[in-house]
């Protein structure tokens, strides 16, 4: 018979209550529009990966999906469409299925509270049990899915018709005589197709890695297995510089499954190769997956995750703007987003890219999504930025939607007693919003009881001003009392030179800085903007001319000091991928502590000249692309269509996205290491026409693991592509 599948591995589950209501199934109402409720079958499938559930549409009786694309599962109308669409009065029976990639929700309603309850405590164990299937568990999963896939008339044999159909699923093209080879060596009975241990045979022998073999029989010098001191060996000389002897015994008690094997504290290959997939063989440090930095420092010493035109979930010209995309960038982590507010009917604000034919949506209903959604990734605070185009009465509105929906996160004065010096840290601020914009006086009139104006003009924000058509003047508003006096530690001036800012510039007062504008300070006063950042914050926005959304590169920025570099989330793009990775660390809070030499008063850093100093320590990082494991197809339509995969440098191979070997190595001078970051870019080579990514991977240099290490590999979207990755060998060396 076929291998095991996922339900008879995954023994965590077994006789669970709610993973059997699932597999019966049940009825539920699926909702679009206020008119368009429909009653719809849904259940889980046989192999707990695939959910299935009834269509009306001719030509799809049976749709299905997988739980690998479900991003989250929301209780309650915790989605625009059910917070539209349906009455409070049915809270409890909604729920929401939140899909990865641009996929739209899907929306329901159970007959029952309590069956809501059990369809998204059923589908959260699944999808929390497949995430913490190891990376070796998934890719075995995966293989035997596409086996029972490729075993079309279901007798548990495969002929070898079936077994080119199954190479081709799992990305492997092999010419007819190579096929048949493999086939002829695993049919022992000479029956013309596989069954029971021949399949077992074809198994092994596909999932063989010649790498591992080579690595492990270096370090197995004990009876043809690793012994503890081996193992303790192939620690200190390939992935750490630090290893006892107690360290080894542990790996070898949590990862080899051969009973025989750990009684006598030995390490076979299989256990070798599991330990190598895990956590502690990954290219990322496990210790920098939580917080690990001091989070007591003034608020402008961190780099902040930061998003511009939050709202849009496409481009700025006719995309939908949807409290959905607030969501989205605040489960990332993200801890500034943008409002670009105006005034809308029946005198509530609404917030849209003025000036286009993007849609609108409710200031109250995005106050509320971010309310809700802010702090369950990250408890640090968040920075609201308000764009405000309003008048005065539906500002005082803006205010008091702010002040009752976030109560007492808010921040609306000063902490502390006493006119503050300096920022606050992320720490003092976690669970808190701070709000961005304009204000009508000092922060000390907090303090002095001089803070009586009702209303006054001011110039507009910069980014507005920004984007209007050339040759109009930035003009004035009239702003209210009530929203100027929530603006504490970000209060929005226009940048008049460092000279200027030095001398006149509050601490609190923050000035943002178009891309082009930025680049050009970056390029011709890097170290005076860098001092600038010292004990103020810089917001950076792309231009106005980017209406696709596109996105600039944000290291220019970062290697000045900037923290708050804001980028278009909603667009999948290289830049977006540096964000990704610069963010990865410190538990993905959102907030990473900028370099000691950003920090210091005394420092010269100059990112474009690279003069003696502290931040200078030169280092030589040697790169080793060996493998990849089980490439995704790029056209899943196309059952014929294989990759031709290249690690960006390497050269490619044909034909074969299921176990590639490339084994060529790279060398990279290295100058300031706690800027660098490192990305790894997996593409689908094309003589035509431009590669295709299939999967990259970015994290900063200071959390990279040295010696032998796997490296998961992302979508375009920044999800993690199931038992996909590179195998690579890293070490980073002082430079002579």
């Amino acid at each position: 018979s076929l291998p095991p599948t996922y339900t008879d591995k995954h023994t965590s589950l077994e006789g669970d209550a709610d993973l059997q209501f699932l597999l019966n199934g049940g009825e539920l109402i699926k909702i679009r529009s206020t008119s368009w409720k429909k009653n719809r079958f849904f259940k889980l499938q046989e192999d707990c990966k695939t959910m299935w559930h009834e269509s009306r549409k001719i030509f799809k009786k049976n749709q299905t999906f997988s739980i690998d694309d479900i991003d989250s599962v929301r209780m309650g109308r915790q989605s625009e469409g059910l917070n539209k669409h349906t009455d409070t009065s049915v809270e409890e029976q909604c729920f929401s299925i939140i899909f990865k990639a641009r996929k739209k929700n899907l929306d329901l309603m159970a007959p029952s509270r309590e069956e809501a309850k059990r369809w998204v405590s059923g589908l959260n164990k699944i999808i929390n049990n497949l995430h913490n299937l190891s990376r070796q568990q998934k890719s075995e999963h995966w293989i035997i899915n596409c086996m029972r896939k490729a075993d079309k008339n279901e007798d548990n044999k495969m002929t070898l018709k079936e077994l080119k159909h199954f190479l081709r699923q799992i990305n492997i093209e092999v010419d007819d005589t190579y096929a048949a080879d493999i086939f002829k060596r695993c049919d022992k009975s000479n029956s013309g197709s596989l069954e029971g241990s021949e399949i077992k045979h074809f198994y092994d022998l596909l999932t063989h890695r010649e790498e591992i073999d080579v690595i492990y029989g270096k370090y197995a010098e004990t009876e043809g297995q690793m012994s503890t001191r081996d193992l303790l060996n192939f620690l200190l000389n390939e992935q750490r510089e630090q290893a006892s002897f107690e360290d080894a015994l542990k790996l070898i008690e949590k990862y080899e499954m051969d009973g025989t094997a750990k009684e006598k504290k030995h390490m076979t290959k299989d256990g070798f190769l599991m330990f190598l997939v895990q956590e502690e063989g990954s290219i990322f440090n496990p210790a920098h997956k939580h917080v690990y930095q001091d989070m007591s420092q003034p608020l402008n010493h961190y780099y902040i995750s930061s998003s511009h035109n939050t709202y849009l979930m496409e481009d700025q010209l006719k995309g939908p703007s949807s409290t959905e995309a607030y969501i989205k960038v605040l489960m990332k982590s993200c801890r500034c987003v943008e409002l670009d507010c105006w005034d809308g009917a029946n005198g509530e604000p609404v917030i849209y890219h003025g000036y286009t034919l993007t849609s609108k949506v409710l200031f109250r209903d995005v106050i509320k999504a971010i309310k809700d959604f802010a702090f369950k990734t990250s408890d640090y605070p968040v920075i609201l930025s308000l764009e405000n185009h309003c008048s005065v009465d539906q500002q005082k509105l803006m205010a008091h939607h702010l002040i009752s929906m976030l109560g007492d996160a808010l921040v609306t004065k000063p902490l502390g007693n006493t006119m503050p010096t300096n920022f606050p840290s992320p720490e003092e601020l976690k669970g808190k919003f701070l709000i961005k914009g304009k204000r009508l006086n000092k922060l000390d009139a907090v303090f002095t009881n001089s803070n009586t104006i009702e209303e006054d003009t001011v110039s507009e924000e910069d980014e507005a001003a920004d984007c209007k058509e050339n040759g109009q003047k930035k003009s004035k508003i009239k702003l209210a009392k009530e929203l100027s006096d929530i603006v504490i530690y970000c209060k929005s001036v226009h940048f008049n030179g460092f000279e200027h800012a030095k001398d006149n510039q509050a601490f609190y007062e923050m000035s943002s800085f178009k891309e082009s504008k930025a680049f050009n300070l970056a390029e011709t006063s890097a170290t005076a903007f860098m001092h600038h950042n010292m004990d103020k914050l810089s917001r950076i926005y792309p231009a106005g001319s980017r209406t696709d959304s596109s996105n600039y590169n944000p290291v220019p920025m970062w290697n000045v000091g900037c923290q708050i570099v804001a980028l278009n989330f909603q667009t999948p793009s290289k830049e977006m991928y540096l964000n990704q990775g610069r963010f990865l660390p410190n538990g993905f809070c959102g907030y990473i502590l900028k370099p000691e030499f950003q920090r210091s008063l005394s420092s010269q850093f100059d990112p474009n000249t690279l003069t003696r100093g502290p931040w200078l320590k030169r280092k030589i990082f040697h790169v080793m692309v060996i493998s990849a494991q089980q490439l995704p197809k790029i056209n899943k339509d196309k059952q014929k269509s294989i990759v031709d995969p290249l690690v960006r440098e390497t050269h490619h191979i044909n034909n074969n996205g299921f176990n590639p070997m490339w084994n060529q190595t790279f060398q990279f001078n290295i100058q300031v290491p706690e800027l660098a970051l490192v990305q790894f870019v997996v593409e689908d080579y094309d003589s035509t026409s431009q590669n295709d990514l299939i999967g990259q991977y970015c994290l900063p240099l200071t959390s990279v693991q040295n010696g032998y290490r796997h490296v998961p590999l992302l979508t375009k979207r920044g999800d993690v592509i199931c038992s996909a990755g590179l195998f690579v060998h890293l070490m980073l060396l002082d430079a002579q």
